[in-house]
């Protein structure tokens, strides 16, 4: 690959709503090349602070049941409508890579980088999963936060979700949005 083809894929990277997610999802080997991918992230002290929790085929629907049961739970008030919804939510993608952040707190490399290391291999899903042809949005909705659902996915006591991504192909390309201004953002210090 270019450098102006990668610098141009990188340029052009693109969030895709869930919701606008339709098969093809990535196959057997796609999904490794994209697992692949994301294992290959700076990693200061070679730990590997992170976890990828799969969900492709019928355990979207499997988990889907378990996120209903959990958010009747927490909104005793929900509307079947919603509940059906929660129920639905892992259904939005062909697949969907769960990343956690699973830093040794032992070991001398700062837990803040091993955090960011987790947030790496979640970047390097998205541009993976775009490298290949897919669409892709990285998201942390309720239940990457809940202590419950953290039980069932058998979370560590420090392990935390970094959130949820889901992969798939939509019938129409996604439009740009507005972003905040890059010069904005940029110090150039002691100038």
């Amino acid at each position: 690959m270019s450098s102006n083809t990668l610098l141009n894929a990188l340029h052009s990277r693109r969030s895709v709503l869930a919701n606008n997610m339709c098969e093809p999802g990535p196959n057997d080997e796609e999904l490794h090349d994209i697992l692949k991918a994301a294992h290959r992230v700076p990693d200061h002290g070679k730990i590997g602070p992170w976890r990828f929790f799969v969900f492709r085929g019928d355990k979207r629907a499997e988990f889907g049941a378990i996120l209903k049961l959990r958010f009747a739970q927490k909104e005793n008030s929900a509307s079947a409508k919603l509940l059906e919804f929660e129920a639905q939510r892992f259904m939005r993608a062909p697949i969907v890579i769960g990343v956690s952040s699973n830093p040794n707190l032992q070991h001398k490399v700062p837990v803040w980088e091993q955090e960011l290391s987790a947030g790496a291999a979640c970047q390097n899903i998205l541009l993976a999963a775009q490298a290949l042809g897919f669409k892709a949005q990285w998201v942390t909705e309720w239940y990457a936060f809940d202590e419950d659902i953290n039980k069932v996915l058998e979370l560590n006591e420090n392990e935390r979700m970094a959130g949820f991504i889901y992969i798939g192909s939509t019938k129409e390309e996604p439009s740009e949005r507005v972003r905040p201004d890059l010069n904005e953002r940029i110090i150039h210090w002691g100038e």
